[in-house]
C-alpha cells in the first residue's frame, strides 16, 4: 500500500476530487466512495492492466473494471483508477483454481504483453528459471537446493503459450456466496494450465490444501509437468524474494512433495 493518499490532481484527474479517501485493507491503494485508486510503478504496465481488465469477460468472476481520467488516461501522476469490489482475500483452494481455468480461456486470444522480456523483477526471473531460460545460482538455504534437485525431472512441454496470472491465490476477493473477484493481473505468457498450475501448488503451500487438489486436476493436459514448473517458479522466487522465510520455505517443501508424486 501507498503510504501517502493520491495527490489532490491525481483525484480531480478521476473525478474525485471531493471525495475522502481511506487506506483499503489488507491490499494496495485507497478507496475514495466506489472507486479504488492504486499506484502504479511503471505508466506503460498501469496501462496495460487497466486496458486489459476493461477486456476482460469471464462467466462467474467479477471483474474490478478500471476507470479513465476524465481526459482519457488510465494513468495520471502515478495512479490508475478502478471500481471498488466487495469482499477480501480468502483461502479458497478449489474455487480459485476453478477462476484460473475460467480466466486463462478468457485470455487465450490476448497478446503477449509488450514490456514481458524487459521484466527484471523477481516474479520474471523466476519464472525464466523455472522454464529453463535463465541459469543463476540460487541461495541454498532458500530453495535453491530443492530446485537443483527437481529440475532435471523437466521434460519438454508442447502446450501453446498466452496471457496468464500467476498470482491468483490470496488475491481474489471472496464475498459471501458471489463469484470471485479479480482485482489485479500478474502478466506472464505461458501455458494456460500453468497459471492454474501455480494456484493449486500457492493453496498446497500455504492455503492448507493437500495433494487431493492437485490430483483433482490431472485431467488437464500436461498437468504434472506444468505442476512442476509451478514448483519451480515457486521456489526460484522464494530463493530470490528478500523476505522469504523458512516458514513460508516449509511450506514449498510440503508442496514439492505432493507435486514429485505426480511425477
Amino acid at each position: 500500500m501507498s503510504h501517502r493518499p493520491p495527490p489532490e490532481h491525481a483525484r480531480r484527474a478521476f473525478g474525485l476530487g471531493g471525495a475522502d479517501v481511506e487506506p483499503v485493507v489488507g491490499g494496495t491503494g485507497w478507496r475514495c466512495g466506489d472507486v479504488v485508486l492504486e499506484p502504479v510503478h511503471d505508466r506503460a504496465q498501469g496501462a496495460w492492466l487497466s486496458r486489459t481488465l476493461a477486456a476482460l469477460d469471464v462467466p462467474e468472476l467479477r471483474v474490478a473494471r478500471p476507470v479513465g481520467a476524465s481526459d482519457g488516461r488510465w494513468v495520471v501522476g502515478g495512479w490508475r483508477a478502478r471500481r471498488h469490489l466487495p469482499g477480501v482475500p480468502e483461502h479458497r483452494p478449489h474455487e480459485t483454481v476453478i477462476a484460473a481455468v475460467k480466466l486463462h480461456q478468457a485470455t487465450v486470444s490476448f497478446p503477449r504483453p509488450p514490456f514481458l522480456g524487459d521484466r527484471r523483477d523477481v516474479f520474471a526471473v523466476a519464472e525464466r528459471l523455472a522454464w529453463d531460460e535463465e541459469r543463476r545460482e540460487l541461495d541454498e538455504a532458500k530453495g535453491g537446493r530443492l530446485f537443483e534437485i527437481l529440475a532435471p525431472s523437466r521434460r519438454p512441454v508442447r502446450a501453446t503459450d498466452q496471457l496468464v496470472h500467476a498470482e491468483l491465490f490470496g488475491t481474489l476477493l471472496f464475498d459471501g456466496d458471489k463469484p470471485p473477484g479479480l482485482v489485479g493481473f500478474v502478466p506472464h505468457f505461458r501455458p494456460a494450465e500453468w497459471g492454474a498450475a501455480v494456484a493449486a501448488v500457492d493453496a498446497v503451500a500455504w492455503g492448507g490444501a493437500d495433494g487431493t487438489l492437485l490430483r483433482h486436476w490431472s485431467h488437464l493436459p500436461e498437468w504434472s509437468q506444468l505442476l512442476l514448473r509451478a514448483v519451480l517458479f515457486r521456489l526460484a522466487w522464494h530463493a530470490l524474494h528478500p523476505r522469504s522465510s523458512a516458514v513460508t520455505l516449509d511450506g514449498l517443501r510440503r508442496a514439492a512433495g505432493e507435486v514429485t508424486e505426480l511425477l
